[in-house]
């Protein structure tokens, strides 16, 4: 067995990722488990502990390394959907870890997609925010406020401006859309208003809503107007976000890198606007993520661990495409 070894998580609202690397950077197992996002609901903590080893047990029994019981870590580090607050005590629990830091996923999602650069990253899945870090380690935030008030340009917010369409087409106000009729097959409704309904209980969590952006998309492409309005709409907003991210760490002229991380941005039309706006509002370089949030979470245990040399290159070997 190799004498220490890192675990990185991610934690978000539609699963929890975890990585085990060795202490020569190769990716030793990989899990996945259940979402793990919210601690303070009525079953909040038993659905994190259960998410946390699940998805650490998995990656432990695909290890060659594997045995009986799990392994103390050197590092851990948690990048977490829904805030770190009263999670790390929960997880000091359950797991065996020397260094144990816990905080939301926006920190790894940067590290994985910079390969822990400065930068900015977009996170735009079932919910949306965006983080950015500058060459002095200072770091800002915007959006992440939630479905309730905010998650502009997410999958969920794509799904629930659609729903809107539709029941504004419904009651005769509104354009004229693919959508409404979609709507009603996605949630096997009767019409509009029972899909309405429906999206209220807990037969529709967000993660299952937030599905219905691909149908969106689907849409735009087959040239629905008001779909099409929908994700460029998405695309403004996510664009705004990094806008006033870069505003506050970063010099007018200094280069930028921009990554963007997310199932909306899957929707070709939404990802074409998006960087056509970043790049039209400074000078920024737009580009794909170097690693997912789940590798950023390992860098950054092994960062924390003091394995590399601050600011140097992490190189993990034996990655998984998931991750």
């Amino acid at each position: 067995m190799a004498e220490h070894l890192y675990l990185g998580i991610d934690g978000g609202q539609s699963s929890t990722i975890a990585l085990i690397g060795d202490e020569h950077g190769v990716v030793v197992g990989f899990g996945q488990a259940g979402p793990c996002n919210h601690v303070k609901s009525g079953r909040g903590e038993a659905k994190l502990r259960r998410a946390v080893l699940g998805a650490v047990t998995a990656a432990w029994r695909n290890s060659p390394l594997a045995s009986k019981h799990l392994p103390e870590f050197e590092s851990a580090f948690f990048g977490m959907s829904g805030g770190p607050e009263d999670k790390a005590a929960i997880i000091a629990r359950v797991l065996r870890v020397r260094k144990l830091e816990v905080t939301h996923d926006a920190v790894t999602a940067l590290v994985g997609a910079t390969r822990g650069r400065p930068g900015i990253v977009v996170i735009s899945g079932t919910g949306s925010i965006c983080f950015g870090m500058n060459a002095a380690g200072a770091t800002a935030r915007a959006g992440g406020w939630g479905y309730v008030f905010g998650d502009e340009g997410s999958a969920f917010d794509t799904a629930r401006q659609a729903l809107r369409a539709s029941l504004a087409m419904e009651e005769g106000w509104g354009r004229a859309t693919a959508l409404r009729d979609r709507v009603v097959a996605f949630t096997e409704a009767r019409d509009v208003n029972e899909a309405l309904h429906k999206w209220y209980t807990d037969e529709f969590p967000r993660s299952r809503a937030a599905k219905f952006a691909r149908v969106v998309d689907e849409c735009a492409g087959a040239g629905d107007k008001a779909a099409r309005g929908i994700l460029l709409h998405a695309a403004g907003s996510l664009a705004t976000l990094v806008e006033h991210v870069r505003g506050r760490l970063f010099r007018p002229r200094e280069e930028v890198l921009v990554s963007y991380i997310g199932g909306a941005f899957r929707s070709r039309i939404l990802l074409e606007r998006f960087r056509k706006s970043v790049r039209q509002s400074g000078n920024n370089r737009v580009a794909p993520p170097a690693f997912g949030p789940a590798a950023g979470a390992l860098l950054a245990a092994y960062r924390a661990a003091g394995h590399f040399e601050k600011g140097g290159d992490i190189r993990l070997k034996n990655l998984p495409p998931e991750a």
